[in-house]
């Protein structure tokens, strides 16, 4: 396995590459040890990157880190995995007899900070223990954790008024948690494993016709939560996810080149992201008032930090605009991707502004033509002939 010094050089030069005579090779990162991007020979092949650990017995196991990924974004999940490696590796030492560990005690302990580490949505699961499981289990010993009683909890969170979906996040979150129990030798093996979710399909898509969208513009020119206004108008402007529209900061934005560069702390991809804007989006940031004063696009004005949630305000615009009942902030997402759909923009178009990273997600809007990617955006610029003043 070649070890290569300065490796972003490396890169830069076209250096990722399988050597002729060779079906595959293994590029190391001298600073980082154990990081190493393999690259074949294949003409479909991508460069694939790994990290190589050592396990209890002193022998090699390996991890994929995935593919697409910038030296930096590879630095940081092998950095992420090794301190979980190393956790584990730990955990053994310190654990206690089985009886007198309770769920509890295993979640605050032994879970949470794993999670910490390896899971964006670790601050959900702590919720999700603290409101549902840890009432039901908490002071329960993990090996007194009984498949029949989960099931029964399981139904009880449909029954008490949980969509499907959400009663089965519970469910995931406690297999997940026995079955790394298993794996940092706390149980012998985990009573979950084949539980059954509902697995509710509930991946709708909505997309607002064209008078819905003029009826939705209307009601956001004038209502008088204008903060919540703006971010949606710009979140039906730019197609992204409302997380990473509540997060924007201004030192995102690149008022001059017209582009929002996502980190990837705010993707739900993990991965940063360029996103052109077209006029309407323009239009809405030139309506800000927070430049200079905030660092965040959007505050709320009580706070003034970014807002948490935005659904109470939705609901009634929703309601305003005589949008149906099941529309939701999300749908502005695939509305606007239906919109470039419309316009005979190409998947790769779609795909690369909307930020997908796997093209299968992109797939659900069709093949389309291509075009560039600013032209793309624009097809969606459905504000400015709203918001433009009338002539006298």
């Amino acid at each position: 396995m070649p070890v290569i010094e300065h490796f972003a050089n490396f890169i830069a030069g076209g250096g990722l590459v399988c050597p002729p005579g060779k079906n595959k090779i293994e590029w190391s990162v001298s600073d980082e040890p154990g990081l190493f991007v393999e690259c074949r020979a294949s003409s479909t092949a991508v460069p694939t990157w790994y990290l190589r650990l050592k396990n209890a017995k002193g022998t090699n196991c390996y991890r994929k880190l995935g593919t697409h990924l910038s030296l930096p974004q590879a630095r940081k999940l092998a950095q992420q995995h090794k301190a979980e490696h190393l956790l584990a590796s730990k955990l053994p030492a310190l654990a206690v007899p089985q009886s007198s560990m309770s769920l509890a005690t295993f979640m605050a302990d032994h879970y949470m900070p794993h999670a910490v580490l390896h899971k964006r949505s670790a601050k959900k699961d702590e919720q999700l223990f603290r409101i549902h499981i840890g009432p039901r289990f908490g002071t329960l010993p993990l090996n007194k954790v009984t498949r029949r009683e989960v099931q029964v909890f399981h139904n009880d969170l449909l029954t008490n008024g949980q969509s499907p979906a959400s009663a089965d996040h519970s469910l995931k979150l406690l297999r997940r948690a026995l079955n790394l129990a298993v794996q940092w030798e706390y149980l012998e093996k985990s009573p979950l494993v084949g539980i059954a979710l509902f697995n509710v399909d509930n991946g709708v898509e909505n997309y607002l016709d064209d008078a819905a969208i003029q009826r939705l513009v209307a009601v956001l020119r004038t209502d008088s939560n204008r903060t919540v206004s703006l971010i949606l108008m710009f979140l039906v402007s730019v197609g992204q996810r409302k997380t990473s529209a509540l997060l924007a900061k201004w030192s995102e934005i690149d008022m001059v080149n017209r582009v929002w560069k996502i980190p990837a702390t705010n993707s739900k991809s993990k991965r940063s992201a360029s996103v052109p804007l077209n006029d309407s989006a323009m239009y809405v940031l030139e309506q800000l008032e927070t430049k200079g004063i905030s660092e965040y696009l959007f505050v709320n004005s009580a706070t003034m930090k970014p807002y948490t949630t935005i659904s109470k305000v939705w609901y009634r615009i929703r309601k305003e605009a005589e949008l149906n009942a099941d529309v939701r902030i999300h749908d502005l997402r695939h509305t606007f991707a239906s919109m470039l759909v419309s316009a005979g923009k190409s998947l790769y178009q779609v795909q690369q502004i909307l930020g997908h990273s796997d093209p299968k997600v992109t797939m659900r809007y069709a093949h389309l033509s291509a075009k560039t990617l600013q032209e793309a955006a624009n097809a969606a610029s459905v504000l400015v002939p709203q918001l433009q003043p009338k002539a006298a």
